[in-house]
């Protein structure tokens, strides 16, 4: 039995092998890469923990947007209010697709509601509200607590990452902020190696705090991940994991550097074990996988587990 983290939700099919490998030739022997220079980054949604049938964040603004329109029942005359009161997640998830083929039309219409629910709020107030969330709120289609949604072979990835001297960061397109309270206990990795997009913020002299302002920085997608990677970290990473279109540019960037790392896309391709399959919004990460070198991760094949055992059944057992 081994005392160190291993991969063992994960098949042992060339996949894994492929992993392992690599990170054998990066730490060991007269070519190892020195820890410092050992940086692994991963999107959230839909690559550590499911994204269907809407990203998480989106399910709290949702709720956040039914109770503004109830004060204010005009609102639910236009989007993306009225998917909100109506239930229409499918008006939001095409949304978040669409925007991965290129269509910012309706994802700008979420983004200008979503950033009036915090203008003028503390930070300290918005976590409260986050955290508050995160400890009621269930996935709508897996029935469990968003901390039983995350990908139990990519919690065992940190842990072996790190394990080898790899310091591990979440780069995301959601926002930063709200990741930070939950990825500490869901991941084991710190708010401080959180990138993600941002709220403005601004400084309230008044009562020494900050608070959000009326815009976003930031949408921290697409090319813009490479860009917030060096700005937070200032090293290239030696390995990147994504799961969509948005995710290309940051796994270039770890693949074609001085020294070419790891770049894997996950493919949910599984449709029997709870993880909703799709590739809208991964067509072109897919199709470019094989001449880009990246090392394509099936849901199906690859993952001999994908949720972690709930919590109840874990202490029954």
């Amino acid at each position: 039995m081994t005392d160190h983290p291993s991969l063992r939700s994960w098949r042992g099919n060339r996949t894994r092998r492929d992993i392992e490998a690599f990170v054998a030739a990066v730490t060991e022997g007269p070519d190892a890469v020195p820890v410092e220079e050992r940086i692994a980054v991963f999107d959230n949604d839909g690559t550590l923990w499911s994204e269907k049938p809407m990203p998480t964040q989106l399910h709290y603004v949702v709720e956040q947007w039914r109770a503004a329109a109830e004060l204010h029942p005009e609102l639910a005359e236009r989007q993306p209010y009225r998917a909100a009161v109506s239930g229409d997640f499918g008006w939001l998830s095409t949304a978040i697709d669409k925007h991965y083929a290129g269509d910012d039309s309706d994802l700008t219409t979420i983004i200008q509601a979503l950033v009036g629910l915090t203008d003028g709020m503390s930070v300290e107030d918005y976590a409260r509200s986050v955290e508050d969330f995160y400890r009621t709120a269930q996935h709508p289609v897996l029935r469990r607590p968003y901390s039983d949604a995350v990908y139990q072979p990519m919690i065992e990835l940190l842990r072996y990452l790190e394990h080898h001297g790899f310091t591990c960061y979440i780069v995301s397109g959601g926002e930063r902020d709200f990741m930070r309270p939950m990825t500490l206990s869901n991941y084991g990795i710190p708010p401080e190696r959180v990138v993600g997009s941002a709220f403005g913020l601004t400084w309230d002299d008044t009562d020494a705090t900050v608070r959000y302002s009326s815009s976003l920085a930031f949408f921290d997608d697409g090319p813009e991940k490479p860009v917030r990677i060096w700005t937070r970290i200032g090293r290239r990473p030696l390995f990147a994991g994504g799961n969509s279109n948005g995710d290309t540019a940051m796994l270039d960037f770890a693949r074609r550097g001085p020294r070419s790392g790891f770049a894997m896309l996950i493919h949910h391709d599984d449709p029997d074990r709870g993880d909703t399959p799709y590739d809208a919004g991964a067509e072109k990460a897919l199709a470019a996988a094989s001449d880009s070198g990246y090392t394509v991760v099936s849901v199906r094949d690859d993952w001999d587990t994908v949720f972690p055992a709930p919590v109840s059944d874990a202490g029954d057992a």
